[in-house]
C-alpha cells in the first residue's frame, strides 16, 4: 500500500459525516506505519474501544470505512477465524465489526459486518511479520502473494457491500 496523508485519510471515509471524519482519532504512528507490508490501513480508536477504522485502495483512490466492534465474547476460548486473512485466533483475537453502509442505505440504518482480526493487522499476520502464539496453529500451503490476493479479494467484497 502506498503511504496516505492524514487529509486524504479523513477525506476517504464514505460511511460517516465530514465532521465525524474530522474528529476521528488517527493512528499515532502513521508516519512509521509499515506501508510496504500493508494491504490496508486498519486501526482501533484508543479512546473508544468499540470503534475501529479501515482505509484501503479501492477504485481510483483510498476508501475509508468507520467500524463498530460488537461487545461481548472476549472471554471465550474457542477458535475464531478472520474473514479477511483467514488467520485463526483464540480468546478475543477476532471481533465482529460492523460498518454502516454508505449513502441512503446507511442513513436508513443498514449495515454490513465481518469477522476480522481484532487489531486489524491482517496484512502483518499473513506475511509472518506478526505471529499468533497458539497451540495447534493452522499452517497454510499458499504462498504470500496468494494469501495477499485472497485478502484483497475478501476486502474488496466487504468494501463493495459497504458502498453498494
Amino acid at each position: 500500500m502506498r503511504p496516505i496523508a492524514e487529509s486524504d485519510i479523513r477525506a476517504s471515509f464514505v460511511n460517516c459525516t465530514k465532521g465525524e471524519a474530522k474528529r476521528l482519532a488517527l493512528p499515532r504512528d502513521l508516519a512509521a506505519a509499515p506501508w510496504d507490508d500493508l494491504d490496508f490501513l486498519g486501526w482501533q480508536d484508543g479512546a473508544a474501544p468499540d470503534r475501529a477504522y479501515l482505509v484501503a485502495e479501492f477504485g481510483d483512490g483510498p476508501l475509508g470505512v468507520a467500524l463498530r466492534r460488537a461487545s461481548g465474547g472476549a472471554g471465550r476460548m474457542r477458535r475464531t477465524m478472520c474473514s479477511l486473512c483467514l488467520t485463526t485466533h483464540t480468546a478475543g483475537g477476532v471481533s465482529l465489526l460492523t460498518a454502516r453502509r454508505a449513502g441512503k442505505a446507511g442513513q436508513q440504518g443498514n449495515s454490513v459486518g465481518l469477522y476480522a482480526c481484532s487489531d486489524l493487522a491482517c496484512s502483518l499476520y499473513l506475511r509472518g511479520k506478526k505471529e499468533i502464539w497458539a497451540a495447534g496453529k493452522i499452517q497454510e500451503s499458499l504462498s504470500v502473494p496468494e494469501k495477499v490476493d485472497r485478502l484483497t479479494t475478501n476486502l474488496t467484497g466487504f468494501l463493495s457491500r459497504t458502498t453498494a
